[in-house]
C-alpha cells in the first residue's frame, strides 16, 4: 500500500476520532500501525498520538521517543516533540518537557512552542516566567505597542 494511501487513512482516523470508544480507537490505529515495518517512525508517532489523545499519557511516551529516535522528517519531528513535551507536562515531568522545548527550533509551528513552554513553566510553579513567555510571543502579533509590550514582558523575569 502506498505512503499516500496510508497517510490518507491515518488522516481519516483522526478526522473521525471519538475518545468515547478507547478500545476501538486503539484497535483501529493498531491495524494501521501494523501495516508499516517495525520501527517505522511515522507509525510510532501515530501510536503515541492515539494513546496521548485517549489520556493514556504514560503509554504515549515510549512510542513518541522511539519515533523521534527513528528519524522523523523535521517538521513532523517538531510536532512530535511538542506532543511529547505536553505529555511529559501532564505526567508532572516538567524538567524533561522544558529540556525538549528549549532545544526546539520550529519556525513552521509559529508560537506553538512558546505556548507549550508557558504551560510547562506554569505547571513547574514558575508562573512569572510562564507569563513572560506568553506575553513575549503575543507581543509580536500586536498591531501597535510591540516595543513596550516586549519591555514589559522582559521586566517579569
Amino acid at each position: 500500500m502506498s505512503e499516500t494511501s496510508w497517510r490518507a487513512r491515518v488522516d481519516a482516523f483522526w478526522a473521525e476520532f471519538d475518545d468515547s470508544d478507547a478500545e476501538g480507537c486503539l484497535n483501529r490505529m493498531r491495524a494501521l500501525v501494523d501495516e508499516r515495518p517495525a520501527g517505522d517512525p511515522e507509525a510510532l508517532a501515530e501510536w503515541g498520538g492515539v494513546h496521548d489523545s485517549l489520556g493514556l499519557e504514560e503509554e504515549a511516551v515510549g512510542p513518541y521517543r522511539a519515533a523521534l529516535a527513528a528519524g522523523l522528517p523535521p517538521e513532523h519531528a517538531h510536532q512530535v516533540t511538542i506532543q511529547l513535551a505536553s505529555t511529559l507536562r501532564n505526567l508532572g515531568r516538567t524538567s524533561e518537557a522544558l529540556e525538549l522545548l528549549d532545544g526546539l527550533d520550529a519556525p513552521e509551528l509559529g508560537d506553538a512552542p512558546a505556548f507549550f513552554r508557558a504551560l510547562v513553566l506554569h505547571s513547574a510553579g514558575r508562573s512569572a516566567e510562564a507569563l513572560q513567555t506568553a506575553l513575549t510571543a503575543l507581543a509580536e502579533h500586536l498591531p501597535r505597542y510591540q516595543r513596550s509590550a516586549r519591555a514589559y514582558a522582559a521586566e517579569l523575569a
